[in-house]
């Protein structure tokens, strides 16, 4: 991956479909340019950027109740720690779900 040559990737399984997961994706990126490739989202150019790449789609089941379940990955070049903190709040406020 580009950038300082060190890429900082963090893992989440996801409750959601790949459907709701690039409907909600808007609202995650709040504006930043983002191009999807597949199941990759790709933001930022060769010096600074992050991709999120989703797996494949499952479902977690608690007896009777069947949850979606998907991983997600996203990767990071040329952020500090501060910037990541930042990027990954966003995310999961937008994929944040209440139940009730």
């Amino acid at each position: 991956m580009p950038g300082d040559g060190q890429a900082v990737s963090i893992e989440k399984m996801m409750a959601i479909t790949h459907a709701d997961f690039f409907r909600s994706l808007p609202n995650a990126m709040q504006g930043e340019d983002f191009f999807i490739d597949g199941g990759r989202v790709i933001v930022g150019d060769e010096k600074q950027g992050y991709r999120i790449e989703i797996g494949p789609e499952g479902e977690r089941r608690i007896a009777l109740l069947a949850i979606p379940a998907t991983p997600a990955t996203l990767s990071f070049f040329g952020y500090d720690e501060a910037a990541r903190r930042e990027v990954l709040a966003r995310f999961d406020k937008a994929f944040q779900r209440a139940g009730g």
